[in-house]
């Protein structure tokens, strides 16, 4: 058993390289008590250096009368000045084997699988990117025999999730492995060190507030050297609060108030919903505004409604989007209606509600019989749809690509659901203004503009 001295500290022998050929060097071990039975076990401590990273301490516990064993890692340096992020595209066998160092303030992601192991949920751990995924799958088990009393399609949803995760390490297809640890701990072993590893990008980043409090470097009330960090912008706010300015009713033109606030779409991405609420008519109307820009390509979603269940869908409809029903032969144009985030069955009940009860076409006199029949037909068979009688496709044409349905089934394929991109025709970028729309330079072109017309004054 080894001793720390206060000779080994100034020799700086305390930790040593990890070599088969010492065998001198046997780790500490410390008397300790067992969190599961309360009685004496044995710690052992192992002070090590991983080659081209740093000093760690692996410790293995073990309890001698009720078999219990655990194990750790902790960095034995500082927390780093920045935080790291490794990304590993684990393309073959041989990059399970690699050995990786996870601090507990880690977050593990793998992308392919929207899976995410959160900071401080896990002890720190010296392992390989196999045995990753192995203690991730475990524990996911660890709950699985209440879960299947409580909720056996909840269970039997993590046992189809587990199993993907265990066919990751044959290593059929490529996937991404993340890790980020804001306090710069965390390690991924380079096979070619020193040279560089095409399959691993290793980044630094600056911590935020809220990642030094975690960390425990600053104390959650402490507000110095607030001012040397960037101050948040105008969209960090935005997504903490809900906004509200003042404007006039559309209906009654008295003054009322307009909430605004940006929200984030689980697999999607941010959009802005407002809301106007009159006290004086008592008229409410809601909006929603995409976030983000125009995407490069446009989106066509198409659901095969099976079920009643389809209509509690979330639904994202822009206002640059096309809703088309085929078996009913019905389509409605972009700017009908608003950009709307609802379900399903509100999207449906919006089409009816402007198709019949609000058409100026079938009220009072204004009515023709045959067309007053054929509209409320209509409406009867959206009904039918919301109620599950029928079985119809929802189609979500939307050129700027900004409207959104639900997958139910994520992070798995919806066997209902068909998302399409395309490129956009003249016709499309027309009609979103694009064609006209000038963004490269633009600058020069306005100076080249302003200097012809000074000529043309001389």
């Amino acid at each position: 058993m080894s001793v720390i001295t206060e000779e080994n500290v100034r020799g700086e022998n305390l930790f040593q390289d990890i070599n088969a050929e010492n065998d001198d060097w046997e780790p500490t071990e410390i008397e300790s008590m067992c969190m599961n039975c309360h009685r004496n076990g044995t710690t052992r401590l192992l002070l090590t250096k991983i080659p081209f990273f740093k000093e760690v301490i692996v410790s293995s516990f073990n309890c001698d009368e009720c078999n219990w064993s655990n194990t750790e890692i902790q960095s034995a340096g500082r927390i780093q000045d920045q935080g790291v992020c490794y990304t590993l595209r684990v393309r073959t066998k041989d990059d399970l084997n690699r050995e990786v160092v996870k601090a507990d303030s880690a977050t593990t992601r793998i992308p392919e699988l929207d899976f995410e192991i959160p900071p401080f949920t896990q002890k720190g751990v010296l392992s390989t990117i196999e045995g990753l995924l192995d203690r991730a799958a475990a524990g996911l088990e660890q709950e699985q025999p209440a879960r299947r009393e409580a909720d056996p399609e909840v269970a039997e949803k993590i046992e189809g999730f587990i199993r993907k995760l265990r066919r990751l390490k044959e290593v059929e297809e490529e996937f991404t492995l993340v890790i980020e640890d804001p306090s710069g701990n965390s390690f991924v072993e380079n096979p070619a060190a020193p040279q560089r590893d095409e399959a691993l990008v290793v980044s630094h980043f600056k911590r935020t507030l809220q990642q030094d409090s975690r960390l425990g470097l600053r104390a959650d009330d402490d507000d110095d050297d607030v001012d040397e960090e960037p101050a948040p912008s105008d969209l960090d706010t935005m997504r903490g609060e809900v906004l509200a300015f003042a404007t006039n009713c559309p209906e009654c033109c008295a003054p009322a108030s307009t909430n605004m606030k940006l929200v984030q779409i689980p697999h999607f991405k941010e959009v802005i919903i407002m809301a106007t609420n009159c006290d004086r008519c008592g008229h409410r109307t809601n909006e929603v505004k995409s976030g983000g820009a125009t995407e490069a390509l446009g989106t066509k979603i198409t659901l095969r409604i099976t079920d009643v269940s389809d209509m509690s869908r979330d639904v994202l409809k822009s206002e640059t989007c096309n809703v088309a029903i085929p078996e009913l032969e019905f389509e409605l144009g972009m700017g009908a209606v608003c950009g709307k985030f609802t379900t399903l069955e509100g999207l449906l009940a919006d089409v009816k509600d402007l198709i019949v009860s609000k058409n100026p076409f079938i009220c009072g006199d204004s009515g023709v019989s045959d067309r007053v029949a054929k509209l409320r037909a209509f409406g009867e068979k959206i009904d039918r749809i919301v109620a599950g009688e029928m079985q119809v496709h929802v189609v979500l044409d939307d050129p700027a690509g900004n409207s959104y349905m639900q997958n139910v089934y994520a992070p798995d394929p919806d066997p209902e659901l068909t998302t399409e991109r395309y490129a956009r025709s003249f016709e499309q970028n027309e009609d979103l203004g694009l064609n006209d729309m000038k963004t490269e330079g633009y600058q020069e072109n306005q100076e080249n503009q302003e200097t012809a017309g000074g000529s043309k004054e001389d």
